[in-house]
C-alpha cells in the first residue's frame, strides 16, 4: 500500500492515499492525525483536524547563496539547502528546512542554526543519520512524501555520474535527495546536486518551476545537460542555481533562446533576488 508521511499544521485537509510522481512512498509518520474511511470509498482518506490560516494567494522565492532557496507561501517559509545567509536571516525564521544531501554548501550548519526555532520541521535524506539526530530531523528517500498543512514536500532522486575511472561525487545508492514542493497545485522543483537523469520522464508535464544548476563543478549537468532537462521535465519556469557568475552570463547568452523556444520562461535571478508567483495567474 502506498504510505504517505504526516505533519499536521494549521487547517483542515483531506488528502488520498496516492504517489505523485509513479513512486512508491515508503514512509509512514504521523502527528495529530485521525485515520477515517468514508463509506463507499475504497481508498483510505485522512483527515487533519488543524485551524485555518491565511490563503496562499502568492508565493515568493527568493534565491540564495550556492543552491540555496528560500520559498513564502502564505504564512509558511521553506529553505531548501540555506548557505552563507547574511545576518538579517535570523528575522526570517524556518518553518520548513529541506536539505538535498551532506556535502558542506548544501548542509551549512551555521546557517541552519541561524533559521531554526524549536518548531522547525527538518527534512533529510536519510541516511545523513548523524545530522538527523542532531536536528531531530525527518529522513526521507527518493519516493518519499511529506504533507504539512496545504503544502506537499516529495523527495525525488538526484545523483551524478563519474567518467570511467573516477567515483561519483553523488552516486545513486547514497539516496540523496532533490524535493518537489507542492503548493495548492503550484509545483517547485530543486534539483539538489544531479545530472540529467533518465527518472526526470517522471516529471515530465508536472512542474511549474525548475531550479536547476548550472555548475561547472560537482559532477552536476552543466550547459546543453540543463537545457536537456528541461526539455524532458517542460517547466513553465526555469531558474538557474549553483553557478558561478561567468558561467551564469555564458549559459544565459548561449541558451535563453533555445529555452524560450521549448515554451519555457527562464527567470535569470542573482543570488538574494526575489520573484513573486501567482498561482492563480499561471493556470
Amino acid at each position: 500500500m502506498t504510505r504517505v508521511t504526516v505533519i499536521a499544521p494549521n487547517r483542515y485537509l483531506i488528502f488520498n492515499h496516492v504517489s505523485k510522481c509513479n513512486m512508491i512512498l515508503s514512509r509512514n509518520i504521523k502527528i495529530g492525525i485521525v485515520a477515517i474511511f468514508i463509506v463507499g470509498l475504497a481508498t483510505p482518506v485522512a483527515l487533519i483536524a488543524i485551524l485555518n490560516s491565511p490563503p496562499q494567494n502568492t508565493i515568493n522565492l527568493t534565491l540564495l547563496d550556492n543552491a540555496g532557496v528560500m520559498i513564502e507561501a502564505g504564512d509558511v517559509r521553506i529553505y531548501i539547502d540555506p548557505y552563507l545567509l547574511p545576518d538579517n536571516y535570523t528575522e526570517k525564521p524556518a518553518d520548513i528546512i529541506l536539505v538535498t544531501h551532506p556535502h558542506g554548501d548544501h548542509y551549512h550548519y551555521a546557517s541552519i542554526s541561524d533559521i531554526a526555532t524549536e518548531d522547525t520541521i527538518f527534512i533529510f535524506p536519510e541516511n545523513m543519520s548523524t545530522e538527523i539526530a542532531r536536528h531531530d530531523a525527518i529522513g526521507v528517500n527518493p519516493g518519499d512524501s511529506i504533507q504539512v498543512g496545504d503544502i506537499n514536500i516529495t523527495a525525488f532522486y538526484m545523483y551524478t555520474t563519474a567518467p570511467e575511472g573516477y567515483e561519483p561525487s553523488h552516486p545513486p545508492e547514497a539516496n540523496w535527495t532533490s524535493y518537489i514542493i507542492d503548493i495548492n497545485g503550484f509545483t517547485i522543483f530543486h534539483a539538489g546536486d544531479s545530472k540529467c537523469i533518465p527518472e526526470y520522464e517522471q516529471l515530465t508535464g508536472k512542474i511549474n518551476v525548475a531550479l536547476l544548476p548550472l555548475g561547472p563543478g560537482c559532477q552536476t549537468m552543466y550547459r546543453s545537460e540543463v537545457v536537456d532537462a528541461i526539455e524532458v521535465i517542460e517547466p513553465d519556469y526555469f531558474i538557474p542555481i549553483h553557478y558561478t557568475e561567468d558561467e551564469f552570463d555564458t549559459f544565459c547568452s548561449l541558451y535563453d533562446t533555445q529555452i524560450e523556444n521549448l515554451g519555457c520562461t527562464m527567470l535569470a535571478m542573482t543570488y538574494f533576488s526575489s520573484h513573486i508567483f501567482a498561482p492563480s495567474d499561471e493556470s
